[in-house]
């Protein structure tokens, strides 16, 4: 396993074609208007009803709060208008195709999985491990971005969903022009992605401040009602069940942390991997992962500004999940200690899939096998971290900051020096 140390996160190096990109992303001009997104996803579909009108309302603070955002330069704007454009496409064929097949909402949802933690804890790995035990139906990245068809847009004659194509397409872009960020969060068009992705299509998740520095949407997120979210969430599941079964998921999203609430109202028979990693090493993950990124969609680098507000960020996540851990049924509930998971995945695996209720089978067995054999932990390498260095921050404080939570876990271990 080859070790990878970024060590110009602050003052990047960039060949003359990352030189080129960024100057022509200075030049760039985009415009967030909500209007032309609006007038653009109805060309794009065809389509102009929306059974919920206020998710224009939303969309509006959106595009708003990234319009605010005075570091984004031009190529992260295009990136983040492209993306509301598409969640509002996605969101115009989805109450489309309820329109046309109603009776996709009688679809029976039995009981998920959901996982729920910390980002850079370990929950994409779980979920895609989980999701090899093929009872589960889960999400591809290739089916994220495109949840619903388009119509007559169906796989020619070699077999392949265009929806594929298109991923692949855009992931060999990606890694093309940021090599390392497979080392971080890979997302090849098989790998099994986050529902928060289908909360955006209702406009309200916190995805987007993993985009831009959007405090005025992350503020008005907090104030949302979540509930009538999370059962739109369930209505989406119920069509993509619809449109290819099984219907037991298997689910995750950091997001579900600070909305247990909502999230265990909509759905009360879940199964909950609770996944507890020591926030400092996340915080660690998550800020070099996303300081490597501004170098391509920001005007400059703003570490100091970044691990600022991530550093808040995940506090708010821990402060709910020590608030609201009790809510989870603990007949419902595994704990997934990091450690204890790296030292054994698949027997985390088959615990939690026992807990849902499931037959450990010898089927179920080699599915996981099957997956951790074509997975290797590092197969791409591993990323060497420095808080001190790259950051300027020391862990200690770090942990002082986030005791309480190490008080409400004591299983946690730390990670960082």
């Amino acid at each position: 396993m080859e070790d990878v140390r970024i060590d110009d996160l602050r003052e990047p190096k960039r060949t003359p074609e990352e030189q080129g990109l960024l100057e022509w992303s200075l030049g760039l001009e985009v415009d967030l208007g909500v209007d032309g997104i609006v007038a653009d996803a109805r060309a794009a579909t065809g389509l102009d009803h929306l059974d919920d009108p206020t998710v224009l309302d939303r969309l509006a603070v959106q595009a708003a709060a990234v319009d605010a955002d005075e570091g984004l330069a031009g190529l992260g704007r295009m990136i983040v208008r492209q993306r509301l454009l598409t969640l509002l496409s996605q969101r115009l064929r989805f109450d489309d195709f309820v329109r046309r097949f109603p009776e996709a909402l009688e679809v029976e949802l039995e009981p998920p999985v959901i996982v729920v933690g910390l980002p850079r804890s370990g929950t994409t790995h779980l979920v895609n491990l989980l999701a090899a035990d093929l009872r589960f139906r889960s999400m591809p990245w290739w089916e994220v971005q495109e949840p619903i068809p388009v119509w007559g847009d169906g796989p020619g004659r070699d077999g392949i969903d265009p929806r594929y194509k298109r991923a692949l397409a855009e992931h060999e872009m990606t890694t093309a022009a940021s090599p390392l960020v497979k080392l971080m969060h890979d997302r090849p068009p098989h790998s099994i992605e986050e529902d928060c992705e289908l909360n955006d299509l209702d406009f309200c998740s916190y995805t987007l401040e993993w985009h831009a520095r959007v405090p005025s949407w992350r503020d008005y997120y907090f104030g949302l009602d979540q509930r009538e979210h999370y059962d739109f969430l369930r209505r989406e599941l119920q069509v993509l069940s619809f449109l290819r079964g099984p219907n037991r998921w298997v689910l995750k999203t950091p997001q579900h942390l600070e909305q247990l609430g909502p999230l265990l109202h909509c759905f009360p028979d879940a199964t909950i991997a609770f996944t507890l990693r020591d926030p400092v090493a996340v915080v660690q993950s998550a800020i070099t992962m996303l300081g490597y990124g501004e170098r391509a969609r920001r005007r400059w680098v703003d570490l100091d500004g970044l691990a600022e507000y991530w550093i808040e960020r995940i506090e708010v996540l821990l402060r709910a999940a020590v608030r609201d851990a009790h809510l989870i049924p603990e007949a419902q509930r595994v704990d997934v200690e990091f450690g204890q998971f790296m030292a054994d995945d698949v027997a985390m695996a088959l615990r939690i899939i026992s807990t849902a209720g499931l037959e450990i089978t010898d089927t179920v067995r080699d599915q996981l096998a099957a997956y951790m054999a074509g997975n290797p932990r590092g197969k791409d390498g591993r990323l060497v971290y420095d808080l001190r260095a790259d950051f300027g921050i020391e862990p200690a404080d770090l942990y002082d900051r986030y005791g309480f939570y190490f008080d409400a876990f004591p299983q946690i271990r730390r990670e960082v020096g």
